[in-house]
């Protein structure tokens, strides 16, 4: 689904630099968002995934330089890598801004270096599915959080053909993208490190149990939620540092990004069934989270804070180690912090505080520290 949003960001990029990248995990919406470019653009289009389209770069600095007065659209460039050095030899040529748009269905880091040899010519864009803001005027929030922010899956026809493209989406990344990457292990094995990580969801990383548990080495686990992480299935969410005298949880946390995928991982058949799931309050946690996620400017980052006695933080907002805010997670009515929450906010120096809830309302809780809805957080999160 392509929102004018996404459409004045990728054409201001456009305008300002020679490359863009549009990253995103599959089926999220790049190709299409890419094709409404082509005709206004007059652009080139190419698909890695066809065969015939591959063909024609087999002598890339031939064929681009013969379309250097046009957009050239390269989608699924992580198929060809060997591109990167050539884009970036025929831009340092051609400085026009525009000239190339670059589809990839991982995250620059995961190109194989192409965020390196692009470094200065290049703008990239994460597409996300499709975020509270995005999806309020089609699907009400109990619906969103449901089946999740994937076009196909959020806007299908009922909840079991939500559940069905789900399920085939998880099929197909672990039969096609999981491969392409160089991983051999077996799929029933990926299947189950993901059924796992469904089941952690929001729970702190824990190598050594996850290896005694599936039988793989720690390393290997560890290059392996690189790759979720990088193909945009799992969110790490880094534990947030500062000395304040007090013992702190240092392992990073791990989330289903999208809790469409994270409810199928966990057969939770229906919304009745996900009430009453032991998964309820931390599925709304990395729901909020994605949400909040999705509207951060660049240079702000998220962490989140718990110290050994138990004061705990869902997420901290920060600029550079500078908290910016802090914030806890309620499933519920029911938007009242708990003692832990003050007691980490007043170590962190009392930045300003929230309570995102799965209500509508906001309002003000104490000195600094108000409830809000997941909108409204995303709102001030845009602003921060």
């Amino acid at each position: 689904m392509i929102t004018r949003r996404h459409l004045e960001t990728l054409n201001t990029q456009l305008g300002r630099f020679p490359v863009v990248g549009l990253v995103g995990s599959r089926q999220v919406g790049k190709t299409t968002l890419a094709r409404s470019l082509v005709a206004a653009h007059h652009a080139e289009y190419l698909d890695l995934e066809l065969p015939s389209d591959a063909a024609r770069l087999e002598n890339p600095e031939y064929y681009l330089r013969q379309r250097s007065d046009q957009l050239v659209v390269i989608d699924e460039v992580q198929r060809q890598p060997e591109l990167f050095p050539v884009l970036r030899a025929l831009v340092d040529e051609d400085r026009r801004r525009g000239r190339f748009l670059l589809l990839g269905s991982a995250s620059p880091e995961l190109l194989r270096g192409g965020s390196e040899t692009l470094a200065g010519r290049v703008a990239w864009i994460e597409l996300n599915p499709l975020d509270r803001q995005e999806a309020e005027p089609f699907a009400d929030l109990e619906t969103h959080w449901w089946r999740g922010g994937f076009p196909d899956a959020l806007l299908a026809a009922d909840d079991d053909g939500s559940r069905a493209w789900a399920n085939a989406f998880i099929r197909t990344y672990l039969q096609i993208d999981v491969p392409a990457h160089g991983v051999r292990t077996p799929e029933p094995a990926m299947m189950r490190l993901l059924t796992t990580l469904a089941n952690d969801h929001g729970n702190p990383w824990n190598a050594a149990r996850l290896s005694r548990n599936l039988g793989l080495a720690v390393a290997t686990l560890g290059s392996y939620r690189d790759l979720l992480e990088q193909t945009f299935v799992l969110r790490v969410l880094p534990a947030f540092h500062r000395d304040v005298g007090k013992r702190l949880v240092r392992a990073p946390r791990t989330y289903i990004r999208d809790t469409g995928l994270l409810h199928a991982l966990l057969r939770i058949r229906s919304r009745r069934d996900l009430l009453g799931h032991p998964a309820l309050s931390a599925s709304f946690e990395g729901f909020a989270i994605q949400q909040i996620a999705s509207a951060l400017p660049d240079g702000l980052e998220l962490a989140y804070w718990r110290t050994h006695a138990g004061a705990e933080l869902d997420l901290v907002v920060h600029a550079g180690g500078q908290p910016v805010a802090v914030i806890d997670v309620k499933f519920g009515d029911r938007a009242r912090p708990s003692r832990g929450f003050h007691e980490a906010r007043a170590d962190l120096g009392k930045p300003p505080g929230f309570v995102v809830h799965a209500g509508d309302e906001s309002w003000g809780i104490d000195e600094g520290v108000d409830a809000v809805s997941v909108v409204r957080a995303m709102e001030l999160a845009a602003g921060w």
